[in-house]
């Protein structure tokens, strides 16, 4: 095995552990621009984004295991490259279609570069100077979470939505020069690759987020929505049932039995809704109702995703003063708070006023930054820390992928039932129409074909009204489920043996970072 570079792979890390977060967070910004500029249907323009969280997510075990068989140097080569030339036809997309096409592509090529990235992080470096390399690459993750937003708005008000993935594109294949400096490892050979189970994991989830993506418009009783529904349920038993059966599976599920594994899964699902998925669903929810930029979003979003900047190594400095259930508890909190306290933001809101909510949601997620990769391989013997690292990565992803969708399609079905369809009648279309251009970003802009005056205020109020009504609703009820996982997860955790180290160390292991030198974070 050859170290390569350690400081070209340092710096080639830290390039692409911050673009994987931007490729996320830089085009949910673009939603409204993208919409307005090729004319897509709601369902379309929320597959921009889900698209291409639903591959990179599903894929990245599949893609960890495969790396481990055919080289992770070779693996992160071919997925940069792949990712690279399909975000470029994302830029260049003539079509909502081509262009949800394109990015759902991509994610595979992202989930074999995510995959790949940290364990050539762990080849270049060894001891003190690996945990300071890793230190880096998280602060740099951080970066890309806060700056994001900011990011993709700026991009979006100098050249355009195209210019967002074209810059990505471009960034990744400078990235791609740096491949022969990397570490080189011999492929592993052993055990049988898991393809059934990998295939199956996959199609669930895939069609899971079809049918949240879907249901709104279609109904939830369309016969696509119940098909893509009732496979999602066979394919996950089926899946199960493999899983149990393989020798060498892709999940152990014996780990959930593990109430610290357990309880350090749930948190990242529950956070998905409250922060991830909020990144998405909040920029045309401020286009439409305050009527803001996309550069002006991206800056006010810095209140929800600078403190992942800061509050890494805040955690990390009471790490070993404070138990890992009062942490856990105290960021869940913190977040149920923020959901709560967003509820009361009236429609057309100032930064001002959105700035305590999103600062509290923010610091929750932030805190777990901080503690939740090492959580969960110190929940673990030493020699299964990899695939623990995998699962709960795979469940974070997903989790972030089925958010996403799941939250966009929350709000919309509420909007819809909120809106009073008598006010908003004379918009051509209806007030189908009007909610999918609203829920894009596009309310300002659909309601300037209406007559100035009091028929166009009228409908442009009980739009925007009927929108608040859907986000409140909706954080209500992510406020309850912050609440409510913070008292499990406090359960979960009561177990001394789990709560006395005060950094989450089982019992048996006293030191986590001599256990594992390495953070598992991928994103």
């Amino acid at each position: 095995m050859s170290t390569g570079n350690p400081r070209a792979t340092l710096a080639a890390a830290c390039v692409v552990g911050p673009l994987m977060t931007l490729v996320v967070t830089g085009p949910s910004v673009a939603i409204p621009d993208i919409g307005a500029d090729l004319g897509s249907s709601l369902s379309a323009a929320q597959w921009v984004v889900d698209g291409y969280m639903l591959t990179a997510s599903s894929s990245l075990a599949a893609m960890g295991s495969l790396a481990d068989r055919v080289g992770h140097r070779r693996m992160f080569t071919w997925g940069m490259a792949f990712f690279a030339f399909w975000m470029t036809v994302s830029g260049l997309a003539n079509s909502i279609l081509v262009l949800d096409l394109a990015r759902a592509v991509a994610g595979f090529g992202s989930g074999a570069a995510l995959a790949s990235i940290t364990a050539i992080l762990a080849q270049a470096f060894d001891g003190p100077a690996r945990a300071k390399a890793f230190g880096l690459f998280g602060t740099f993750l951080g970066a890309g979470l806060a700056f994001g937003p900011a990011f993709g708005g700026a991009l979006v008000n100098l050249w355009g939505w195209r210019s967002v993935f074209l810059v990505l594109a471009a960034v990744s294949a400078l990235v791609l020069l740096s491949t022969p400096l990397l570490p080189r490892s011999e492929p592993v050979k052993g055990s049988r690759f898991d393809w059934t189970g990998s295939l199956l994991f996959a199609l669930g989830v895939a069609l899971f987020v079809l049918a949240l993506v879907e249901g709104p418009g279609r109904g939830w009783t369309d016969p696509l929505v119940l098909a893509a529904a009732g496979a999602f349920l066979v394919l996950m038993a089926a899946f199960v049932r493999v899983e149990r059966r393989t020798e060498n599976p892709m999940f152990d599920l014996g780990l959930f039995a593990r109430p610290q594994f357990l309880a350090v899964c749930l948190v990242p699902l529950v956070l998905a809704f409250s922060f991830v998925a909020l990144v998405i669903v909040l920029p045309p929810y401020l286009t439409s109702t305050s009527g803001m930029s996309a550069l002006r979003i991206g800056l006010v979003l810095l209140l929800l995703t600078g403190p992942s900047l800061v509050m890494p190594a805040l955690t990390g400095l009471v790490v070993q003063k404070v138990s890992q259930r009062t942490l856990f508890v105290v960021l869940l909190a913190c977040s149920a708070a923020g959901a709560a306290w967003l509820t009361f933001v009236d429609p057309g809101p100032s930064a001002l006023a959105l700035a305590g909510p999103l600062l509290l949601l923010g610091i929750g997620y932030g805190i777990s930054l901080g503690i939740l990769d090492g959580a969960a391989v110190s929940a673990v013997e030493p020699e299964r820390m990899g695939m623990a690292a995998g699962m709960f990565n795979t469940v974070r992803l997903t989790s972030d992928a089925v958010s996403m969708a799941g939250l966009g399609t929350l709000v919309t079905a509420i909007t819809k039932s909120a809106l009073d369809k008598g006010a908003v009648a004379p918009y051509p279309g209806g007030a189908d129409a009007l909610t999918s251009r609203a829920l894009q970003g596009g309310l300002t802009e659909a309601v300037e074909s209406l007559p100035a005056g009091a028929v166009r205020d009228r409908v442009a109020g009980a739009m925007s009204d009927a929108y608040a009504s859907g986000l409140h609703t909706t954080m209500w009820l992510v406020a309850a489920a912050c609440a409510v996982s913070a008292v499990l997860v406090g359960m979960l955790l009561s177990d001394k043996r789990q709560d006395g180290a005060g950094d989450g160390t089982p019992a048996e292991s006293a030191d986590p970072a001599a256990a594992s030198p390495e953070p598992a974070s991928t994103r």
